[in-house]
């Protein structure tokens, strides 16, 4: 496929990196990126992977835009107020770039539909805003065999990480069980920092790019951590755990469930 004239003049600040050129964006043009969640992390990874011009990216949320999203959730106007996330983040992707498919699930994601979600996507960013998305996430891409950015953030600090199967540690190595209910802050409790969202998810959005053109190190076996009131980011190696219940050398967890648990608005 040669890129057509409006698709060079687009994406010529990618075309005339050496680490993508020509090639390298056709790569973009060809990947499928789903993104789980369009909130606080999900709203700016969207924006950039529309831009950035990957060509398929699908959308699951469950919710509605209420006016306490727009603080974070930049992916979303006063307008949209009352209307399905999904589509509301369809518009503005489409908006920034008409020539990418957007694919909208207006659901919540769960152990009965999860396999089906990913199973068409080549990289999964988790903008998830609770403890059992995460794990159900983590879980149902390794047992998928699909890479995956997990990302959190809560009231000035914010930390990610990126799963490849057969190369570093899960999710599940590192926190192995959620915690138990209310022993961890929601964000509605907390708070979040608007523009934290926009850090981490961004961040997110580069990992899956990076995954898709095969250039650079992603953050494969550690955790990046980040502290706005500090500016300080700190990258912690992980260990893969031989014992872990989804991953490891006798894996216990051969299929994805649910966790209960309060769930956080991001």
């Amino acid at each position: 496929m040669l890129l057509s004239n409006e698709q060079m003049e687009r994406y010529s600040r990618h075309i005339i990196l050496s680490e993508v050129g020509a090639k390298g964006q056709k790569k973009i043009i060809d990947a499928k990126v789903l993104i789980i969640g369009a909130g606080g992390l999900g709203a700016p990874a969207a924006l950039y992977l529309a831009a950035a011009g990957v060509g398929t990216i699908g959308i699951v949320d469950a919710d509605n835009v209420d006016l306490s999203n727009l603080q974070r959730q930049i992916i979303h106007t006063t307008p949209d107020v009352g209307k399905a996330k999904v589509l509301s983040a369809q518009e503005t992707m489409n908006a920034v770039n008409p020539h990418i498919t957007v694919n909208t699930y207006h659901e919540f994601v769960e152990a009965s539909n999860i396999m089906d979600l990913i199973a068409g996507y080549d990289f999964i960013l988790d903008g998830t805003d609770n403890f059992p998305a995460k794990f159900l996430i983590n879980d149902a891409c390794v047992l998928a065999k699909k890479p995956f950015s997990h990302a959190g953030i809560i009231r000035f600090k914010g930390q990610l990480m990126t799963y490849v199967p057969g190369k570093g540690p899960c999710y599940r190595c590192v926190f192995r069980e959620p915690p138990p209910p209310e022993a961890v802050p929601t964000c509605r409790q907390a708070g979040v920092i608007g523009a934290m969202g926009g850090v981490i998810g961004s961040l997110q959005a580069m990992e899956a790019i990076k995954y898709i053109i095969g250039k650079g190190d992603l953050l494969t076996g550690f955790l990046l951590t980040y502290d706005a009131l500090k500016m300080d980011f700190r990258k912690v190696k992980l260990p893969k755990v031989s014992s872990c219940a989804v991953c490891g050398d006798n894996p216990s967890i051969l299929k994805p469930f649910d966790y209960e648990q309060a769930a956080c608005k991001l």
